[in-house]
């Protein structure tokens, strides 16, 4: 499944932080220097969904804040109950 993902890089926490533009809103505090942002994104994204970050490859935008994640080895129907899950969250 390709998870299209806006990045925000040196916000305040690390978390899912809502939708935008019909993609997943991840929120970092690392800065976008040297793929640091990218990699807490892909962190924050696999203990959210539960998956390993092994399962998470970045396959569009590495200098970009519109990114587009490969999930791997996951039913799509768990993904999507996954990512639902997180929206329903606060914060």
């Amino acid at each position: 499944m390709l998870l299209p993902v806006q990045a925000q890089a040196k916000a305040r926490r690390n978390a899912i932080t809502g939708e935008h533009g019909g993609r997943l809103k991840v929120s970092v505090t690392q800065a976008p220097e040297r793929g640091k942002a990218n990699q807490a994104i892909r962190s924050v994204l696999a203990k959210a969904l539960g998956i390993r970050k092994a399962q998470l490859h970045l396959v569009a935008g590495e200098t970009s804040a519109k990114k587009q994640f490969l999930v791997t080895g996951e039913a799509l129907e768990q993904l999507r109950e996954r990512i639902a899950q997180c929206l329903a969250r606060p914060g």
